[in-house]
């Protein structure tokens, strides 16, 4: 049977650990910790702690790719491969770097294997960041006007794009076509406030009845909402800033759950030692496979 509460998957001490990647193929999942640029590499068939490839810049997320990942790191989407070598050449940069100093943060593929990626307010508190979507080699813009754009997800049969910028404590959803790429306009769908949940909205994942589960960062507590929009239930994390979740293991029943520690003073620290430790929670309902970049 599922386990009903959420358990320590690995130990340690992330700063801002995000964007968990289960790869079918290889039986491995993957993460950063944005700040200090560094992804886990962890093979559930070894017995090795998760190896690291630490770059050269912040990493906001990731996805995967042939050989590879694709890595949105501060000012660029690069590739990556196996053995952590990052190119040299950029798939595309990150039009708010220089400007704004805005790094990449949330995205994900969709079932064509475009890369959508959002950015941050390098203050978080400006309405300055945006979602964009790399197509055919070119990064376009989708959204604007966000402050943290975060929660990217789709559902199963592709006809809804899941969105939040986090601040505002909803998520909404667009009308999306898979052949073309655009969005309908925002729709009301998930608001905290109205639903009693605390934190704000972070990162996302669908299963296969396509339920968003979501961390609530600040909230202590990962959550799933039904395809309407309303809660069914909610698991306690041991500690206050849950970040992303990803479906992963052999049957991709267990929801892996990355966790940060910014955003503690030291008696923080010490009231929640687990806090930054990569997290696991057996559900009833599968994950589904995470797409890959198209190449």
């Amino acid at each position: 049977m599922p386990s009903s509460s959420v358990e320590v998957a690995v130990r340690l001490q992330m700063s801002l650990g995000e964007c968990p990647l289960w790869s079918v193929d290889e039986q491995t999942l993957y993460w950063v910790d944005i700040r200090c640029g560094r992804v886990f590499a962890w093979s559930l068939e070894s017995d090795e702690p998760p190896a690291t490839w630490d770059l050269d810049e912040p990493v906001g997320c990731i996805a995967l790719a042939r050989n590879g990942l694709v890595a949105a790191t501060a000012s660029a989407l690069r590739k990556v491969s196996r053995d952590g070598t990052v190119s040299s050449e950029s798939l595309a940069l990150n039009p708010e770097w220089s400007s704004k100093g805005n790094r990449f943060n949330d995205g994900r593929c969709d079932a064509l294997g475009r890369l959508w990626v959002g950015t941050i307010d390098r203050d978080e508190v400006s309405p300055s960041a945006a979602l964009y979507c790399l197509t055919n080699g070119q990064l376009q813009l989708r959204k604007d006007n966000l402050v943290i754009s975060n929660g990217l997800a789709f559902s199963p049969d592709q006809r809804w794009l899941y969105h939040t910028d986090s601040l505002t404590r909803r998520v909404v959803r667009h009308a999306f076509d898979l052949n073309s790429g655009t969005l309908g306009e925002a729709e009301p769908w998930i608001d905290l406030a109205e639903q009693d949940l605390p934190g704000v909205p972070d990162g996302a994942a669908i299963d296969c009845e396509g339920h968003y589960w979501c961390a609530l960062y600040d909230g202590g507590q990962v959550v799933r909402f039904s395809p309407a929009g309303q809660l069914v239930e909610r698991y306690d994390v041991p500690c206050p800033h849950p970040t992303m979740l990803a479906f992963g293991g052999s049957e991709q029943r267990t929801l892996y759950i990355t966790t940060a520690t910014q955003h503690l003073d030291e008696a923080g620290k010490r009231r929640w030692p687990l806090a930054g430790s990569l997290f696991q929670l057996e559900t009833a309902v599968p994950g589904l496979p995470e797409p890959r970049f198209a190449e």
